[in-house]
């Protein structure tokens, strides 16, 4: 089930702060730097976000989570993120199409992941989003950034 995170919920916050920091871990790894924003943010950090957090849970645990900020017709995904356990489950895959099927209204996608993240970049790209650029943000680490714009819908009365 994927249900919007509310940060009243003390416990399911702290449960995200940890699902975070586990799957930022495995993705520091990959692209071998650890200086990843999320993997080092605070829980008061994350409490002061103003990135709308949807959660995918099996039953009562939250297996993975995405973050997004919307500006005008752009949709900017912050935060993807499923726990290890959860890997290769299709967990991404799920909070990538509810989240485009909820926000139809949207016409951009956007997107950033490491440039050796090659899982998420797999995602991205099996769902139409096509690769703009690749930046080194700091010395030695690139960022692949990602745009999809969705086909505007056309009504045709008869």
């Amino acid at each position: 089930m994927i249900k919007k995170i509310e940060f009243q919920d003390n416990r399911l916050i702290k449960e995200l702060f940890e699902l975070q920091r586990a799957a930022y871990l495995i993705e520091a790894e990959i692209i071998n730097y650890y200086e990843i924003p999320p993997l080092k943010e605070s829980f008061e950090e994350l409490l002061e976000s103003n990135e709308v957090f949807l959660g995918y849970f099996e039953g009562d645990e939250l297996a993975g989570a995405l973050s997004y900020e919307i500006k005008g017709n752009e949709l900017k995904i912050c935060r993807m993120i499923v726990h290890p356990e959860h890997f290769r489950k299709g967990v991404a895959q799920s909070l990538l199409s509810y989240l485009e099927e909820d926000k139809n209204e949207i016409t951009i996608f956007k997107v950033s992941t490491g440039r050796e993240n090659t899982p998420a970049k797999s995602l991205y790209v099996k769902n139409g989003f096509k690769l703009i650029q690749d930046i080194e943000v700091v010395p030695g680490l690139f960022i692949s950034n990602f745009e999809k714009k969705m086909q505007n819908k056309i009504l045709v009365c008869d």
